[in-house]
């Protein structure tokens, strides 16, 4: 069973002069229905050499492409959204278990 990612931004650290971001902060969050995994992360971007899109007319959309391109790409977006199918996998069934054998009885 395969689960679509849904990325999303937590926070944005931002120069208070002149709005550039210079800190993102994400969330990857996979869900299907029962079992849900999730992971965060931050990346650090550097200040645009031209034009920079003003603070206020940032879009979500436009700064999780940042973050994507940041993180290396489509190769990297894919290697940590299947990171989260196999924790989902995990969940849905266990490959390890912790217990004791007499406590069920």
């Amino acid at each position: 069973m395969s689960t679509a990612a849904n990325w999303k931004i937590a926070n944005l650290e931002r120069e208070t002069k002149d709005g550039c971001v210079f800190t993102v902060h994400y969330i990857v969050d996979a869900a299907d229905g029962t079992y849900r995994a999730g992971a965060y992360g931050s990346v650090a971007l550097e200040r645009p050499d031209g034009d920079m899109i003003p603070f206020a007319d940032l879009t979500e959309a436009t700064v999780i492409a940042w973050v994507k391109e940041e993180l290396g790409g489509d190769d990297k977006v894919h290697e940590i959204e299947a990171a989260l199918q196999v924790q989902l996998e995990e969940q849905r069934a266990p490959s390890k278990a912790a217990g004791l054998p007499w406590a069920n009885n």
